[in-house]
């Protein structure tokens, strides 16, 4: 009997999951059928192997099924470490004195399963802080589906106008469903646009501004300088609370965030993805003068959290294992991690400097994004409006025919892991070689 091909095997599941995926934002055109993932490497349902730089959009930071971490899951079920759901476990306690000790704004966490959770619970306790229910976003960016964060995401040019520096944007949301009264409460700006920020602070009414410090959902957008100390300044004189959504950029570019590298200290953080290598985990911290509100005397300023898989032993030993190993000096994970991504921009920059059409490497650590533009973006609008986006998928198309996997949508980052080599990298530069000469 035949095998079934990717499109049957899809067709297939549409019959009960609608779009045939578990989560939309993992539709391919062609559709792939993958059945395994080790190390750097993925396998399709018909054993082909593909490096992998998608990383189920890079919370694989060690690098698929890592040794270390999976043995610590194992362990934790073989010692019976089962969910309770009542009272207090020593490993939770544990990770969370791990976490806070590797993250400088950091002083108490909550736990739950994912980053969409903990960007919504992030937003909750700030509004409960502030007594208002004002929320600042960035065009571009991405904290989750939640309903007060599902606007302007990717706007296509068009969508864009006229839009000046200093102004606020038109909201678009992504989603159906949202309530109307959300609407009335979300405001939506340009990442790195100071003076479009302040318009809307000094109003009063936000209570939250969320950001991730580098703009991860469109490739790597990196702040201006004086942009994070702005925002934090504005969040001061106007008694917002900061939050740094580092689902993506946590964990990633360095064990205490990526605010241990800008300097910025935000009053809540949101961590996911890489703090447990792609072991379903979320994380919402910051200062205890706003964490109190978990426990807050007056009833009336609680902010409830309660979550049956929350801080599940088999996820936490996971996490506690990944941490310890990011943490550990003969790893050297960091240090291999930012040299590889070293080697891929300079061999991704000097392939194209070769070439007819303009193109830009921005790279953090173990992240980088191509875009098919002349110059290093700012924000979403310079991107919508420069970057050749055709260009962009048919060159990420023709990549995973030959074996290369990143994402076929434009602008999404690259991601290396600890589990690649120099040989997987070299191969990756001589696969681009053969995808350009193809292409033209």
């Amino acid at each position: 009997m035949a095998q079934e091909t990717a499109q049957q095997i899809w067709e297939r599941h549409k019959k009960t999951i609608p779009g045939g995926v578990m989560s939309l934002n993992r539709m391919l055109d062609p559709m792939r059928v993958f059945t395994k993932a080790k190390g750097a490497y993925l396998w399709d349902h018909e054993g082909k192997r593909y490096i992998d730089y998608h990383a189920a959009f890079a919370p694989y930071v060690l690098g698929h099924c890592d040794d270390d971490v999976d043995e610590a899951a194992i362990q934790s079920i073989r010692r019976s470490e089962s969910l309770i759901g009542a009272g207090t476990t020593p490993w939770e306690g544990e990770i969370a004195e791990l976490i806070v000790d590797s993250v400088p704004g950091l002083e108490q966490l909550q736990l739950t399963n994912s980053g969409s959770e903990a960007t919504a619970y992030a937003m909750r306790l700030a509004r409960a802080a502030t007594g208002r229910d004002g929320i600042l976003l960035m065009q571009g960016g991405y904290n989750g589906w939640g309903d007060y964060v599902a606007f302007n995401l990717m706007d296509p040019k068009e969508a864009l106008g006229n839009h000046k520096p200093g102004e606020e944007y038109d909201l678009r949301p992504i989603t159906a469903g949202i309530p109307q009264k959300v609407f009335e409460t979300v405001h939506v700006v340009e990442f790195n646009d100071l003076e479009a920020a302040e318009k809307v602070l000094v109003k009063g009414e936000v209570g939250a501004v969320i950001l991730e410090p580098i703009l991860q959902n469109v490739g790597i957008v990196k702040p201006k300088p004086g942009y994070l100390e702005g925002l934090r300044e504005l969040c001061d004189r106007t008694g917002t609370i900061l939050i740094f959504d580092e689902v993506k950029t946590g964990f990633r570019h360095s064990l205490g965030g990526y605010q241990e590298i800008c300097g910025v200290t935000p009053d809540l953080s949101t961590f996911g993805k890489a703090v447990a290598n792609g072991y379903p985990m979320g994380v919402v911290g910051g200062k205890e003068s706003v964490m109190r509100h978990v426990t807050h005397a007056d009833p009336a300023k609680r902010v409830t959290i309660a979550g049956t898989y929350n801080a599940h032993p088999l996820t936490v030993a996971a996490t506690k294992a990944t941490l310890l190993k990011l943490r550990d000096p003969e790893a050297d994970v960091y240090g291999k991690l930012y040299s590889l991504g070293a080697r891929m921009e300079e061999g991704l920059t000097e392939i194209f400097r070769r070439r007819n059409y303009p193109t830009t490497i921005v790279r953090q650590g173990s992240a980088f994004a191509l875009y098919f533009m002349d110059h290093v973006p700012e924000n979403w609008a310079d991107i919508a409006r420069n970057n050749d986006a055709a260009r962009d998928v048919a060159y990420r198309k023709a990549l995973i025919e030959k074996g290369v996997f990143q994402f076929p949508v434009t602008t999404k980052q690259g991601s290396i892991s600890y589990a690649h080599t120099e040989a997987d990298i070299d191969r990756t530069l001589e696969i681009t070689e053969e995808v350009l000469n193809e292409l033209g």
